[in-house]
């Protein structure tokens, strides 16, 4: 009986692993990868391998019933970890949504909300969606949708957002209580845009500026749109916004890249193990390949947005300005499998024209990987310079004869440190408690009339003050958030009312105001219009 019982022991230890082993082989034989796959021949099927046998025995003899499809995530997650930070598994649940991101849109009703007081607000309607179409008006609170109640209960955001969310044209009914009044109504669900552009406008009579905050497929098409309409307005120059741009689909990258660059210079090119050498050259005229450019980067600034600073940077036709890039230099193609989920494998490396490979290292592992952007940036906003790339054993040429280095991300021209205002424990909890984003909503509900007295971002931006009881308003959000303001220092204080402005102003324009408001005072903006103003 002792030795039985030890041996039980011993399987309760190994079974884990065992399954993860088993379903690690279970992954390449049991599931069917739609598609190209490369390495079909990783396991022979002509004769079972020992993973195999083991998931048979275990599946045909062990004592108890086990369901490997429950524990199949984990085993493979078990196994992605032995290469690199990028390649991932994306559970079936999980896989709408980031599709959705690369798609650029999804099907819903086109509203914000926010959960305040356990009700369910309406914060912004898309204008001219589902929502705008149905009378859904900003204020109104949702009581249910369908059968199911929204306030008053405690949901998940997926679970709300699931029950918006839905196939085209299908409908979703909806109560709402708009000024004591319960309203019910039907909401025709709609192609939703996530869009890329967060900002375009002209920042001086002939500098324009785009914020672009990632590349899904619809994101070339976007930025074409609004490059022509700063043109148009008398574009000669412009500041392209990358900061926080953790990159997305190559091919979108490439073609913006295209339209900087002229005759049919090499952008990037891709090379791997098991893919041959690929190269991405421009090859059409560009809409701007003659402008003076910038282009503003940091940490978070990764991926397809790399290839575009690295191949900008490589034929001297911008100057970088703001911090190293975060480094990810790995080309990931997407398979999906049989269950509905997916495989993201890295399948090659990306370089720079003149041959950089930016990824950084990650042989410490996945989270010292990732906690080195955010060190970084720490680092920055303590005066701290990042000589990370500064190795003459990583010592590039630009085309034009400049020197370049390269250990990890693309190294800005002109550096700029991150801002290095020590927040008090206060302002902590009024971003952490939601109590600024709040700020800008509850205004606008207690003065409707600011929607029509400002007619566009620009009018906002030169003419919007704050009142006497715009402060007293944000005491008495932040007091029924359990925040007191009274400790906050002058300093401080002007920080918070330049947030005010902020959250105002996007509740009003929505990201394009937020912008536009914030480089008023941005230092690295303020640094770029200096360079291009030379």
């Amino acid at each position: 009986m002792v030795f039985r019982s030890m041996q039980k022991k011993k399987l309760q230890v190994l079974l884990p692993i065992l399954l993860s082993v088993a379903m690690i082989a279970g992954m390449f034989i049991g599931f069917k990868i739609k598609g190209k796959m490369p390495g079909r021949n990783f396991f022979s099927v002509e004769k079972a391998s020992p993973l195999e046998e083991i998931a048979s025995l275990i599946r045909n003899k062990y004592v108890d019933d086990v369901d490997m499809r429950t524990i199949g995530d984990s085993a493979i997650l078990a196994m992605l970890a032995q290469l690199d930070p990028h390649s991932a598994f994306i559970p079936a649940k999980d896989l709408e949504r980031i599709n959705e991101d690369i798609q650029g849109s999804f099907f819903g009703i086109g509203i914000e909300y926010k959960m305040i007081s356990d009700t369910l607000h309406v914060t912004n309607v898309l204008a001219a969606g589902p929502s705008d179409q149905a009378g859904l008006r900003i204020g109104d609170k949702l009581l249910r949708a369908g059968d199911t109640i929204l306030s008053g209960v405690q949901l998940k955001a997926e679970q709300i957002r699931n029950l918006l969310k839905g196939e085209m044209s299908s409908k979703v009914q909806l109560q709402l209580i708009r000024g004591g009044k319960v309203i019910n109504t039907t909401v025709v669900r709609g192609l939703i845009p996530l869009v890329s552009i967060d900002a375009a406008y002209m920042i001086t009579n002939s500098i324009g500026f785009i914020r672009l905050n990632r590349f899904s497929n619809q994101t070339y098409r976007e930025f074409m749109t609004n490059l022509d309409s700063l043109k148009k307005k008398g574009m000669t120059k412009l500041i392209l916004d990358l900061r926080d741009n953790g990159g997305g689909v190559l091919d979108e990258a490439v073609e913006i890249a295209d339209e900087f660059l002229a005759g049919d210079k090499l952008i990037t090119y891709t090379e791997g193990a098991h893919s041959k050498k690929k190269e991405y050259r421009a090859r059409r005229q560009g809409q701007f390949e003659e402008g003076e450019l910038v282009v503003l980067a940091n940490e978070g600034t990764a991926s397809a947005s790399e290839i575009l600073l690295g191949a900008l940077q490589d034929w001297d036709r911008a100057t970088i300005i703001g911090r190293t890039s975060f480094g990810k230099g790995l080309v990931q193609e997407q398979y999906n499998l049989s269950d509905k989920s997916a495989l993201r494998l890295t399948i090659a490396r990306y370089f720079t024209p003149v041959g950089r490979s930016i990824q950084r290292p990650y042989e410490n592992g996945s989270k010292a990987y990732f906690d080195a952007a955010y060190d970084r940036r720490l680092g920055a906003a303590k005066g701290r310079t990042d000589s990370t790339n500064l190795d003459s054993t990583h010592r590039y040429k630009t085309m034009g004869g400049k020197y370049i280095y390269s250990n990890g991300g693309i190294s800005p021209d002109v550096y700029m440190p991150a801002d290095s205002l020590n927040w008090s424990m206060t302002t902590a909890k009024l971003y952490s408690k939601g109590t600024l984003a709040d700020y800008g909503y509850q205004y606008f509900l207690r003065n409707p009339a600011v929607s029509t007295q400002y007619k566009s971002p620009g009018s906002f931006v030169q003419n919007y003050l704050l009142e006497e009881g715009s402060w007293k308003l944000f005491e008495a959000l932040a007091k029924k958030d359990t925040i007191d303001l009274k400790p906050v220092s002058a300093a401080e204080r002007s920080y918070l009312e330049d947030a005010l402005k902020l959250s105002l102003a996007r509740q009003l324009f929505r990201t394009e105001g937020y912008y536009e408001e914030m480089n008023k005072n941005d230092k690295t903006v303020l640094k770029a219009l200096e360079v291009l103003r030379r």
